[in-house]
């Protein structure tokens, strides 16, 4: 007889395959189970990490791709400055915080130059990418703004500039910035305050193929200038290591280096001087009204700037505003 069949009574019929009893079947499937989890972990587990990284980042990407809001054009009708957000927003900015062009001192050249590429560009001419690099407080980020304000000053609404900051942790959207921009009517300074790169970060690599090397490249209605504290934007200990690792330094090198040569504008800024600090600081007292004996004021000034340990236009305007706080002056800038 079959082990597989089970007895029935007499006379009730044929025989039936032999029911399981529930308990052997339970532990059946637990064992089936235990066997086809551990397969796939396994095969997780012996999986380089840097790909396992690699994959969860192109999901992630995938999934942020999804339901993005479009940014159409007359979206830009709204406002003359943007600040993006890599999730596809432009977040209208109605009141930009910036200083009058004529109040920056020390910066004559540079910012003539600025002004004539900007001009240029707002034009429809060719205009080239700006690199505004060098030391720390003597108004590269302010210059810019200005430079955008003043330019829009006598212009109709729809011939302004639109001046769009992206931030530096967001470089790596930049190219969906500019698929967002091509269509558009209007021409965009796109502006990135205090850019730089260090350790392995290799999102700089994004911003390499849209300032030059792409298939579809810059769009023509669109220029970037950003502003560092670095010339070649990289850490100088970041280039040191490649030498010292690369199979080619010179290569390894060079291939970093390259990213700042792209911009075809390069400002090189400075510490000012002593001459140079007091005429700032004259020149935000005389423009707010401050009424200061201008010996007294030279001598809190330097005082001021020798605590601070540096003298530059942001630690100008910071006595500046100390100084209009102590006599009760209230600082209105456009």
């Amino acid at each position: 007889m079959p082990k597989n069949l089970s007895k029935s009574p007499a006379g009730k019929g044929p025989r039936t395959p032999a029911r399981v009893p529930a308990r052997v079947a339970a532990k059946r499937l637990k064992g089936t189970t235990k066997s086809a989890v551990k397969a796939p972990v396994k095969a997780v587990a012996d999986l380089p990490q840097d790909r396992i990284v690699r994959a969860l980042e192109t999901i992630a990407a995938h999934l942020a791709a999804q339901g993005k809001p479009m940014v159409v054009p007359e979206s830009f009708e709204r406002a003359d400055a943007y600040v993006w957000h890599p999730d596809g927003r432009l977040a209208a900015v109605p009141r930009v915080s910036r200083v009058e062009l004529f109040l920056l001192k020390g910066v004559d050249r540079m910012r003539d130059i600025l002004m004539e590429n900007t001009e240029r560009f707002a034009n429809g001419l060719p205009a080239n990418n700006a690199l505004l690099w060098g030391a720390r407080g003597m108004g590269k980020s302010s210059l810019v703004k200005a430079a955008h304000a003043s330019i829009n000053a006598e212009r109709k609404p729809a011939d302004k500039l639109k001046l769009i900051e992206i931030h530096r942790e967001d470089i790596e959207s930049l190219p969906a910035l500019m698929e967002c921009l091509r269509a558009s009517s209007f021409r965009f300074i796109v502006f990135c305050d205090d850019l730089s790169f260090d350790g392995n970060d290799a999102s700089y690599k994004s911003l390499k193929a849209v300032l030059e090397g792409g298939i579809e490249g810059r769009p023509e209605n669109v220029i970037l200038y950003a502003t560092s504290n670095r010339r070649h934007l990289l850490a100088r200990e970041m280039i040191e290591n490649e030498r010292s690792t690369a199979i080619n330094p010179g290569e390894a090198v060079e291939e970093k280096v390259s990213l700042s040569d792209r911009f075809g504008l390069w400002l090189g800024f400075h510490r000012c001087s002593q001459d140079e600090y007091l005429a700032m600081v004259r020149g935000y007292c005389s423009h707010f009204g401050i009424k200061v004996d201008d010996e007294a004021l030279e001598r809190e000034a330097l005082e001021w700037s020798t605590t601070r340990g540096s003298r530059s236009g942001r630690v100008a305007w910071q006595f500046v505003q100390e100084l209009a706080g102590r006599l009760g002056v209230k600082l209105t800038v456009n």
